[in-house]
């Protein structure tokens, strides 16, 4: 049976749509998750992105443990302390097995062993058929003509019917990120931060329908590079100021020795001047030079940690060559398939 027959996730109509948002506001009347909460004190989490995972196997790749016993890549990870996975998904992906598949029907399947493997989902909406990211808001295809109106429709629509795939999955996720780096907005260019009115209007209708489905689930905006402070207050200001709700602010940061303290302080800048607490949603380094990765990646947790930072997510540790290309910040050694030192960060702080 296909998850959308028999279940509650086909397109409804703006009728429904405009009472799921009426509920959510109702729910979240002074429900932002403010920095001294209950949420702030729990446990820090430590989590890894492993959205290439599924065609990786697809593709014949394994994973073997640090003893070079060939290992479910989940329970390899789980021996250094990781609680909680995030997963991308695309809207209209292609089959291409590095910059595609990743649907909702594929992100549910994986979230479920996830879940079956004790461990926490985040979902990261990307609102785009790929890659998006500080540079890049490219709406889906489908999407692409839309006016505001009818992209803010088609937007509560999609998050309405793939939040409805998990539950039918039986998976609840912990969060969700609505939207990726999104610093320059989303869906561009309706969706631009030069259009704020319309970005927080699109961001809404995602955040609202993830509320309705799942009412205990926390809402991420994901800013990249936090080096940048005024590029992330920047869309910070015109989220709130435009009616925006939110309750984590999600952070990516690479960054590495000296410049972690500089991150950290700009991350707890944000933490403090939005009363939103932070969580680092990537990180990842060189692997060539893993001690230098562990290094860092301990030096983040310590520190956020420190100022009440929620957690920290290693990107794509379990991705290496060839199926990477050409990108450089796994933490996984191609030769002996095991996991390099760089994922001892995360039994060191």
């Amino acid at each position: 049976m296909s998850p959308t027959e028999g279940t509650p996730v086909s397109r409804l109509s703006r009728r429904s749509l405009l009472t799921g948002a009426a509920a959510t506001a109702a729910l979240s009347l002074g429900g932002g998750l403010g920095t001294g909460s209950a949420h702030a004190a729990a446990a820090f989490v430590k989590g890894a992105d492993i959205s290439w995972a599924s065609q990786m196997e697809a593709n014949g790749y394994i994973w073997r443990n640090r003893d070079g016993v060939q290992q479910d890549l989940l329970t390899i990870l789980k021996s250094y302390g990781i609680t909680a996975i995030r997963l991308r998904t695309f809207v209209n992906p292609s089959d291409d097995p590095h910059d595609g598949h990743c649907s909702i029907e594929e992100t549910a399947a994986m979230a479920l062993r996830v879940k079956n493997a004790g461990m926490q989902v985040m979902i990261s909406y990307i609102f785009g058929d790929t890659w998006n990211s500080v540079g890049r808001q490219v709406p889906p295809a489908a999407w692409a003509s839309m006016t505001y109106s009818q992209l803010r429709e088609e937007m509560a629509q999609y998050v309405y019917h793939s939040m409805n795939v998990l539950k039918y999955h039986r998976v609840s996720p912990t969060w969700v990120a609505i939207g990726n780096e999104t610093n320059s907005g989303v869906c561009k260019p309706v969706g631009s931060v030069s259009s704020p009115a319309q970005m927080a209007g699109l961001l809404m209708a995602a955040h609202a329908q993830v509320k309705y489905v799942f009412p205990s689930a926390l809402t991420l905006v994901h800013l990249g590079q936090p080096q940048n402070l005024a590029s992330v207050r920047n869309f910070l200001d015109a989220y709130r100021n435009n009616g925006g709700q939110w309750d984590i602010t999600g952070l990516s940061s690479y960054a590495q020795g000296g410049n972690v303290a500089s991150v950290l302080g700009n991350m707890e800048t944000l933490q403090s001047t939005y009363g939103k607490p932070v969580m680092q949603v990537e990180y990842g380094g060189p692997v060539g030079k893993p001690a230098q990765v562990r290094s860092s990646l301990s030096a983040f947790i310590t520190g956020l940690k420190g100022f009440g930072g929620l957690g920290t997510f290693f990107w794509e540790p379990q991705g290496y060559t060839p199926f990477i290309g050409g990108y450089g910040s796994c933490a996984w050694d191609p030769t002996t398939l095991r996991p390099t030192a760089a994922l001892d960060g995360f039994l060191d702080a």
